[in-house]
């Protein structure tokens, strides 16, 4: 069993909040936007990271992090992509990834807008966690936890983390 924090659009923002949640975790996945470094190495002091570069993520960020990241956790394979629509309305990126090869578990950012939702046409969770920054047109800052236990993806839970 894998617990994850799952969190996009920090925006150059971090908090004790979110350091709080981190430290629970078992890996911290960030869907792009960190905004600078310093989100990068406090996060990966706490626990190890995955994640994918964002439209606003400087040169640095994106030699570390790629566009794309497909990996298995457990028995769940992941796709995420900072900017990848949700069922219906993918990006065409997204929609070509999924279409090559669907993934259990589909993962964007970018919208700062909280979705969990499931595609019955491609038999995949898509997740957004909305926005943990404080910049954009969001009202309260979000983010998600959730377990991975084999093939289950269980105990999604929405983390309010107050007004921005």
């Amino acid at each position: 069993m894998m617990k994850i924090l799952l969190l996009s659009d920090t925006h150059s923002y971090i908090d004790e909040r979110i350091i709080e949640y981190a430290t629970q975790a078992d890996e911290i996945w960030h869907c792009g936007d960190f905004g600078n470094m310093e989100v990068v190495e406090e996060l990966e002091k706490i626990k190890p990271l995955r994640g994918v570069y964002g439209n606003i993520d400087n040169e640095k960020i994106r030699r570390i992090f790629p566009e794309v990241l497909r990996f298995n956790c457990q028995k769940v394979e992941v796709l995420m992509i900072h900017i990848g629509g949700y069922p219906g309305k993918y990006s065409p990126l997204a929609k070509k990834e999924i279409a090559e090869n669907p993934p259990k578990l589909f993962i964007s950012g970018h919208s700062h807008i909280l979705k969990a939702m499931f595609d019955h046409k491609n038999q995949l969770l898509h997740l957004n966690p909305g926005a943990a920054g404080n910049q954009g047109w969001h009202k309260v800052r979000t983010m998600m936890r959730f377990e991975i236990n084999g093939e289950k993806i269980e105990k999604l839970e929405v983390i309010e983390l107050g007004v921005r």
